[in-house]
């Protein structure tokens, strides 16, 4: 089985849709000092590192960033090895409204088990959802608040976000799978 790729975003593309998530959280939220970002380990980590950082350079507010790894909260757990992170969150949970920031939203199965961790941890007032790429194919009621990119796709294709922090470049790829 070969592989076909495709890039649809370049790193221009993700830091305009970041500065444009930026934009509207803080329009949604009247300003930023009630907030909380959260990237979900991996990828959602550094995005939300740059959120933070753009949404404090328009706001001149220093908004909290934590990351969270759900690997134990998984519905999979018990089907597969987790490769167990690092949750580090610096700030209260409670009473904040939390930005929760992935990568990729698929199933929503990722984000319902970082909804669950994060209130194992205190009561936000509120969790919104922040997406680079929202792929489709739910299986859960979950919407993302704010996306970057909508990139319909089959279930046969994978999305593939590469970011300078992790692999040295920012970059979005679809890889089709051939057919031998």
């Amino acid at each position: 089985m070969t592989e076909q790729i495709s890039q649809v975003m370049d790193a221009d593309d993700i830091r305009r849709a970041l500065t444009r998530i930026a934009h509207e959280i803080i329009e949604k939220n009247r300003g930023a000092e009630k907030l909380g970002i959260v990237g979900v380990w991996r990828k959602g980590a550094p995005l939300a590192e740059r959120l933070a950082k753009i949404i404090s350079q328009i706001e001149g507010v220093r908004v909290p960033v934590g990351v969270l790894d759900i690997s134990l909260y998984r519905d999979d757990y018990m089907t597969r090895q987790p490769k167990v992170g690092k949750t580090d969150i610096p700030f209260e949970v409670t009473g904040r409204t939390i930005v929760l920031v992935e990568e990729v939203i698929y199933t929503g199965r990722t984000v319902r088990s970082a909804m669950d961790a994060l209130m194992d941890m205190g009561r936000p007032a509120a969790i919104q959802l922040a997406v680079l790429v929202d792929r489709g194919h739910r299986e859960l009621p979950i919407r993302p608040d704010y996306v970057g990119k909508n990139l319909p796709t089959s279930r046969k294709e994978k999305v593939d976000v590469q970011l300078a922090e992790m692999q040295g470049e920012d970059r979005v790829f679809i890889v089709k799978k051939k057919d031998p």
